[in-house]
């Protein structure tokens, strides 16, 4: 199944980009272009999707539709990106213990 995030990313003045999705505490990426920190950061996200469930947490539901920015969080970045990121959230897995309990 497939579920679009709200993804943010900066261009660090001088450097290349960082990455969060609002949703997801924790998770972050990088990239030196925009191309590749879209790949870098459905990767970060799938990756940790993966691990929260291996963990038997839940994976948050996308909620957040927009960010509030403030004048200091352009200190160190020229700029800002916020879109939606269509990412692959995998399925509950089933452990034996799990259809046991069913």
């Amino acid at each position: 199944m497939t579920k679009r995030y709200l993804v943010v990313y900066a261009k660090n003045k001088g450097s290349n980009f960082s990455g969060h999705a609002p949703d997801v505490p924790g998770c972050v990426s990088a990239g030196d272009t925009l191309e590749e920190m879209n790949a870098m950061m459905r990767e970060a996200l799938e990756f940790h999707f993966e691990g929260m469930l291996e963990d038997g947490a839940t994976i948050p539901e996308p909620t957040t539709m927009n960010v509030d920015l403030k004048g200091e969080d352009f200190d160190e970045v020229e700029y800002f990106i916020a879109q939606q990121l269509e990412v692959t959230v995998p399925a509950h897995k089933q452990t034996s213990e799990s259809v046991r309990a069913a």
